[in-house]
């Protein structure tokens, strides 16, 4: 994946190849690379959004405790 990669670039790259999908306006020499790459965006976004998760997560039980 690019370093400067975000879920909303991956995210909007990822709706894309699936329109492309939909209209059947992928050929059939690419559909295997679309594929892969769709994969690959998705595992991004599924981390990306843990991530975040996590940290929000994290944030909330700090504020909640707060260490004094």
């Amino acid at each position: 994946m690019e370093e400067n990669l975000t879920y909303e670039t991956a995210f909007a790259e990822l709706s894309t190849i699936s329109r492309e999908m939909e209209n059947e306006t992928i050929s059939v020499d690419e559909l295997a690379a679309k594929v892969k790459r769709a994969s690959e965006l998705i595992e991004f976004c599924q981390a990306k959004l843990k991530s975040t998760e996590a940290e929000v997560a994290k944030i909330i039980s700090s504020m909640e405790d707060p260490k004094e």
